[in-house]
């Protein structure tokens, strides 16, 4: 991509995010249940999770597209629960960027404007503007279908600038894109958040995306949230299992405990202790990076050794056939049914209820 986002741009005024006890029910499928959040002023918020966890729903109903079943949603201290999305004071980015092949660039930059009677002079100077900030000045003659796919994003991301909102709604923007394209845009519309000042509501799937970009965090689970924290705590301390194993590349291992000799082992092998006796049924994390190759350790069998480059990622198996992957630095040649043991930190290792997926407090063992 050779275009990039130009012209210092005058901050606008972020406001805060709030939805309180917010459910979305679909006869007897609850779609959201009982979600509270509050986003910041001028802060990037990722809506993480996977499909059908209810991130797009949330979404939805923030913009005003959708009705809430119960709970309120508050922008920038009003209750606009049932307010129609005109006058919620939010713009909004589709997955499939909703632009009409029959007007030209400039047209459907304004087009929102336009119906909402805005005068043609201070149309002529939002669009002047957006198209400084994204670098399409010289697109603004062109149809869509004459664009590719970073241009066209480009064009919506320009209609929501426009709208001059508080507050702007993405929903998967970036899906559609290559991987290449993605990650410039990553840090384009980064770049253009930190520099309107505007306060970002982001829905993606992906994990890098919510890593990479966001300073709050939310992750949904069948909808509910399952964690709302920076994307550094979300990594560093997991609140559940589901937490943990979502989040990270490769994602962590989590390895069913039993008790041993002296403590609590991995199932299927007779050590080393990785924490001490438990009362309870529970899954040891540790990310794959977290491991290295040792004397001394937990037992593996390499089931096969990946060179990506920079590292190499080596599924094994551990115990009764648990799966355990290692991201180990450069290239390690390992050969393929060959036995290792892995080592870590004592505070690299992570400890969740088997059952109910959350969080436990523990004094972990070095390894």
């Amino acid at each position: 991509m050779t275009d990039q986002i130009t012209s210092a741009t005058p901050r606008a005024a972020g406001v805060v995010v709030r939805l309180r006890g917010v459910s979305r029910r679909f006869g007897q499928v609850a779609a959201l249940d009982a979600v509270s959040l509050e986003v910041a002023a001028g802060s990037f918020c990722v809506l993480l999770g996977p499909s059908g966890c209810g991130k797009t729903t949330c979404l939805r109903i923030v913009a005003g597209l959708e009705q809430a079943s119960d709970g309120t949603v508050e922008i920038g201290g009003r209750d606009v629960t049932h307010l129609p999305p005109a006058r919620r004071g939010v713009a909004m980015v589709f997955q499939s960027y909703a632009l009409f092949p029959h007007l030209d660039v400039a047209e459907n930059i304004v087009f929102g404007l336009k119906a909402r009677g805005v005068p043609k002079p201070e149309r002529a100077r939002r669009l002047e503007r957006a198209a400084a900030i994204l670098g399409i000045g010289h697109l603004l003659a062109r149809r869509p279908g004459q664009l590719s796919g970073g241009q066209q994003q480009r064009v919506a991301l320009g209609r929501a600038i426009v709208a001059e909102s508080p507050v702007c709604l993405m929903d998967e923007p970036l899906s559609n894109l290559d991987a290449q394209l993605r990650a410039d845009m990553r840090r384009e519309i980064l770049t253009l958040q930190r520099r309107l000042g505007i306060t970002m509501l982001y829905v993606t799937h992906d994990q890098t995306e919510a890593m990479g970009m966001a300073d709050q965090v939310v992750l949904l689970r069948n909808g509910r949230i399952e964690q709302d924290a920076p994307p550094a705590d979300v990594y560093a301390q997991p609140a559940t299992a589901f937490a943990a194993s979502f989040i990270g590349t490769p994602p962590m291992n989590l390895l069913p405990l039993v008790p041993g000799a002296g403590g609590m082992v991995v199932r299927g092998t007779d050590g080393p202790v990785l924490v001490p006796s438990l009362s309870t049924e529970a899954l040891a994390g540790i990310r794959p990076e977290a491991l290295r190759l040792a004397d001394a350790g937990i037992p593996a069998t390499v089931l096969h050794a990946e060179y990506l480059g920079a590292d190499t990622v080596a599924a094994c198996t551990v115990g009764d056939g648990i799966r355990l992957l290692a991201r180990l630095p450069g290239r390690a040649a390992i050969p393929d049914g060959a036995t290792v043991r892995f080592a870590a930190d004592a505070a690299d290792f992570h400890l969740f209820d088997a059952a109910t997926g959350q969080r436990l407090q523990f004094v972990p063992q070095p390894v």
